[in-house]
């Protein structure tokens, strides 16, 4: 399981947010190169960037920031936030980002993420599926939007999405443990049933259907080993490691 940590960004500072409040804005560090440097350092190889101030301007922001962490080091950077355009992403991957992120615009217009799924590939592309009580939330956060989870998911997993990053915001910065039920049933609902012949004859097998990368809740190094355990392809951590509740050593079995 791939191990994501997250860097937030406001006013081009690492903060982190608790359930997506901006007035719960804590700043943890001013130099957002320097983290991402600490985090290459302990073998990382990739990071989840997020753009604040662009989810709340409807339009990128910090991608002079992503342009130097992309520059400086060689952690593969997914980027959101903000990205509303075909401009937005333009700009983001030519910022360095390896991937982008859209949320808010695969609820409020479809066909334009959509657009960029064929443009761009669906290893370039991720489905934030942000969800509060079981309905999708977008505007970083601030909107419900009455869509719910599973049928959000599924309808682009038929388009052809395979990465998916599932945010509980009710867990988001909570440090009370990630939405492990909630993950379970999304990559159960999801899996793929194949029938094959075998020498003890016909037997369906099920695959994952999507890559799930799970995020909000992550407290303890015990988080991560459940997440794998079911399923999880991918696992971002943001708050755990800044309040040192996770050490970065403590995630060398899922690095090395």
């Amino acid at each position: 399981m791939r191990i994501i940590p997250a860097i937030d960004l406001i006013d081009g500072k690492c903060v982190r947010l608790t359930k997506g409040a901006y007035e719960s804005k804590k700043i943890y560090r001013e130099d957002p190169l320097e983290v991402a440097r600490e985090f290459e350092d302990a073998g990382i190889t990739h990071l989840h960037l997020v753009d604040l101030d662009g989810a709340r301007s409807a339009h990128i922001v910090n991608h002079k920031i992503l342009e130097k962490i992309a520059s400086n080091t060689g952690l593969n950077v997914d980027f959101g936030g903000g990205l509303k355009s075909d401009e937005d992403v333009r700009i983001a991957f030519e910022s360095g980002a390896g991937q982008i992120t859209g949320g808010s615009i695969a609820a409020t217009d479809p066909e334009l993420f959509l657009s960029w799924l064929e443009r761009y590939g669906p290893d370039h592309i991720i489905l934030g599926a942000d969800v509060r009580d079981g309905y999708i939330s977008v505007s970083g956060w601030q909107e419900e939007t009455g869509r719910k989870l599973l049928p959000f998911v599924t309808g682009y997993q038929k388009k052809g999405i395979k990465y998916v990053i599932c945010t509980d915001i009710g867990k988001d910065g909570m440090l009370e443990g990630p939405s492990l039920e909630l993950y379970r049933e999304l990559l159960n609902k999801t899996a793929i049933t194949e029938t094959r012949v075998g020498l003890s004859g016909v037997e369906d097998l099920q695959r994952p259907g999507i890559s799930l990368i799970a995020s909000g809740g992550v407290s303890h190094p015990d988080d991560l080993w459940q997440l794998k355990r079911i399923g999880c392809e991918g696992a971002i951590i943001g708050k755990a490691l800044y309040e040192g509740r996770i050490l970065l050593k403590e995630l060398e079995p899922f690095i090395t």
